[in-house]
């Protein structure tokens, strides 16, 4: 079995093999933490404000080459000297079947040509992994204070290079045995997804029905499960439901949503206004969670296409997330709200068109439990013994 680098508890951080790590979640005057949005939304604009009002911005490396990620970093280091997390897709273990791609191509042409509805459906690609190791090599030579996983948990070896170089690691995790699992690899912090959050589902595998766990009873189980640091992800709509999690055991919070709609950030016209329309709006405000626009669960908005694809959809990430993209970008262009992947978590009712510093200063008041505040410092290293999350 690899040799897993025990972390040393020093004043100020965790030393991995004599390097240093100087970030904690405590250190953050407000604990809260942008979520990475990958396909445009994070940005190192957004991330730097939202570190320099007293969060952890993130980074999204999700779709970017190994050499747009590395100049993300270097942007976000020359407008904030504060600390910064990027997000890296695990690869899928669960490789799609090629017929069920090629039946929903097959549906998606037919639904397209019957509705006059824009948009090439290109032929099947094969699997991606999103460039996983070059994007590696990157943060290992950037150094960013931390670097998350979605869709899977990096294996021991990894989780120790990073260590090496004094990088804490974090997992999206959306059930307990998950979070488990990701401990015994070594994680440093746990990023926990309810049901409610927007966006891709982070669940290891893909081809699994989204387990219905609220943020709030995941944040609950992970703290008894495992002595890690707990963030808290999905449904937050503003301070209060955000100090809700907190004093069921979270060390942060985690917003995605809310941050759709800030000034920095780099989503689309169409999604942005449809975003800020559902949150003074209870009928539009309706979210589901389907498959249809990249084969692997998301919570959208309810539109058109989630309302006549969903029930053809497959299990297909990334496959059909290449399948869907010329109707997506047809739709932005348009500006038709019914045919894009609109991603919005149930808080979406706290939506506002606002900077990031404003939306950070809404959530300034926020109180971390008494046992987290004295304990974070503590347990920040896999290894380490204190309360989760």
């Amino acid at each position: 079995m690899p040799h897993i680098s025990a972390p040393l508890q020093v004043a100020g951080g965790v030393q991995y093999d004599g390097v240093m790590s100087t970030f904690s979640l405590a250190s953050l005057s407000v604990p809260l933490v942008q979520a990475p949005m990958a396909g445009g939304p994070s940005t190192p604009l957004l991330a730097a404000a939202v570190t320099e009002a007293g969060g952890l911005g993130s980074l999204a490396a999700g779709y970017l080459s190994a050499e747009s990620l590395a100049h993300d970093i270097s942007e976000f280091r020359g407008l904030s000297s504060g600390p910064v997390a990027v997000n890296i897709f695990a690869p899928e273990s669960h490789r799609p079947s090629a017929a069920d791609v090629e039946s929903y191509r097959s549906a998606l042409r037919t639904w397209t040509d019957a509705g006059g509805i824009s948009g090439a459906v290109p032929p099947v690609t094969g699997d991606s992994d999103d460039m996983y190791q070059e994007k590696l090599a990157v943060v290992r030579d950037r150094r960013p204070e931390v670097v998350t996983f979605t869709f899977g948990l990096p294996d021991v070896v990894t989780i120790e290079r990073l260590h090496e170089v004094g990088v804490l690691v974090g997992a999206t995790v959306t059930t307990v045995p998950e979070g488990a699992a990701a401990h015994a690899n070594g994680v440093d912090l746990l990023i926990a997804q309810g049901i409610e959050a927007g966006g891709h589902r982070a669940q290891f595998d893909q081809s699994a029905p989204s387990e219905p766990i609220s943020t709030a009873d995941l944040v609950s189980g992970l703290s008894a499960a495992t002595p890690l640091p707990v963030i808290a992800a999905g449904g937050i709509d503003g301070p209060e439901s955000a100090q809700e999690l907190l004093s069921r055991g979270a060390d942060a919070v985690q917003l995605g949503t809310l941050f759709l709609t800030t000034d920095e950030a780099g989503t689309k016209p169409t999604h942005r206004r449809a975003l800020v329309e559902a949150s003074v709006s209870e009928r539009s405000a309706e979210t589901t969670l389907t498959r249809a626009f990249t084969g692997r669960p998301a919570r959208a908005l309810s539109n058109r296409f989630t309302r006549e694809m969903d029930a053809e959809a497959v299990v297909g990430y990334p496959q059909v997330h290449f399948l869907t993209g010329g109707i997506r970008a047809a739709a932005a262009a348009s500006d038709d709200p019914e045919l894009l992947n609109l991603w919005s978590g149930t808080g979406v009712g706290g939506c506002r068109q606002e900077s990031a510093a404003s939306l950070v200063a809404r959530f300034a008041g926020l109180r971390r439990g008494a046992a987290n505040a004295s304990s974070d410092q503590a347990h920040i290293g896999g290894q380490c013994e204190g309360s989760a999350r």
